[in-house]
């Protein structure tokens, strides 16, 4: 039998059916939660830990990843199959984070043989965490004004400056940091290092979100020494390589908004079955409210085409070896289907979507109000919206710039 592209995928379908009914922790399969937990840095059960590590062994975490530094090595409909197989059982992928959506893609396509069998392993297993050095609090929109610098000092360089929304880099064992090493050109003069956040000099401080959380942290750099291996490409030409890794973070991180990574507060129920839940429904079984049971419907809509898109748009990225500027496209929209959901959220639960402590709330109905005042940043990381639509006119649409 024939799954996709005419490939027959019935054996690797059963194989993995039969891996994942032997790897997949009982406990898990009625916790969600707990598995979206673990993903984001919070306690990770002994199940949690167990499964993580059978993903990283097979390389399942990782699927279309080369084999030879412990990825799948699947086919892309292979990866599809395995990602049906989870669905099935309610499985999330545990490998995942920067390494994986950013860095690792980036590392596969530009990295040195050494650089790649130093790093792409932990990656692969879950066992290093990496966050972004991009941003600066003087360099947001115009990133290539960055001024943090790496000062060639012989044998190691000498990092200094600081970093802001740095997603992650309170967990981050390591990250990959754009730094200034030619003061004479903008992006001409821009690397791309390698930094071990445990490395003196090397300070993060947690920023507080609206919703309570501190997903997203300042970093200050002083005196850090980077040894000179790890620069990653060539030197002054980091620029490049940091386009190149945005265009893999648009790509997933609209896959994730609009494609389906409900987060914490969809783990238990979506958005048709708390606006049943909550606001009831008529004779027929339907949502009572029409209106809502109607923008619900378009939202529905959307939603499956974006997936849909998102596939199409992964499979013309690999035979055109890899993400174009369409990627901005799909970054904004899946910013908005995101946005959106939440806010359809909040509306279906009605004040119970509202609460944010306290007896007179459930577990998820607090999550929801979080998750809803976080999706605000959407539309802002991973590139703004206005700035991805100013890509869209100016690489997809090729209209003039309006400077």
């Amino acid at each position: 039998m024939a799954d996709f592209g005419g490939e027959d995928t019935t054996a690797f379908r059963a194989e993995a059916k039969a891996w994942l009914e032997a790897n997949f922790p009982e406990s898990l399969r009625k916790n969600p939660a707990a598995q979206l937990a673990a993903q984001m840095g919070g306690t990770e059960s002994e199940d949690a830990k167990a499964w993580r590590q059978a993903m990283g062994a097979k390389g399942w975490g990782t699927p279309t990843w080369p084999a030879q530094y412990g990825g799948g090595g699947l086919s892309r409909a292979e990866a599809r199959v395995l990602a049906e197989e989870m669905a099935a059982i309610g499985a999330r992928n545990p490998i995942g984070g920067m390494g994986v959506m950013m860095f690792g893609p980036t590392l596969v396509e530009y990295g040195t043989e050494e650089l790649k069998q130093q790093h792409l392993p932990g990656i692969i297993k879950g066992e290093v965490r990496w966050c972004q050095g991009y941003s600066e609090p003087g360099s947001g929109s115009d990133l290539a004004s960055l001024q943090t610098r790496a000062e060639d000092k012989g044998d190691h360089w000498l990092v200094n400056g600081s970093k802001i929304w740095t997603s992650g880099a309170n967990l981050a064992d390591r990250c990959f940091c754009l730094v200034r090493t030619d003061t004479s050109k903008k992006q001409e003069g821009i690397s791309f290092l390698l930094i071990d956040m445990t490395a003196p000099g090397v300070e993060v401080r947690p920023i507080r979100l609206i919703n309570g959380t501190s997903p997203f942290c300042e970093t200050f750099f002083t005196d850090v020494k980077v040894p000179k291996d790890q620069l990653f490409g060539p030197l002054n030409g980091g620029w490049t390589v940091a386009k190149r890794l945005l265009q893999f973070e648009r790509d997933n991180i609209s896959a994730g908004l609009g494609g389906g990574n409900l987060g914490a507060a969809q783990a238990t129920m979506t958005v048709s079955e708390a606006a049943k839940h909550y606001m009831g429904v008529d004779d027929t079984g339907r949502l009572a409210d029409t209106d809502l049971r109607r923008r619900i419907t378009e939202h529905l809509m959307e939603t499956r085409a974006f997936q849909l898109t998102v596939r199409r748009a992964a499979d013309e990225a690999k035979s055109n070896q890899g993400p174009s500027s369409a990627t901005s496209i799909m970054k904004y929209a899946g910013a908005k289907i995101a946005q959106d959901r939440n806010e359809l959220m909040v509306e279906a639960m009605g004040h119970s979507g509202l609460g944010w402590e306290g007896e007179g709330f459930e577990g998820n109905e607090l999550a929801t109000v979080r998750a809803w005042l976080r999706s605000k940043g959407n539309s802002i990381e991973g590139g703004t919206s206005e700035i991805n639509l100013n890509v869209v006119s100016k690489r997809v649409l090729a209209l003039p710039d309006p400077k």
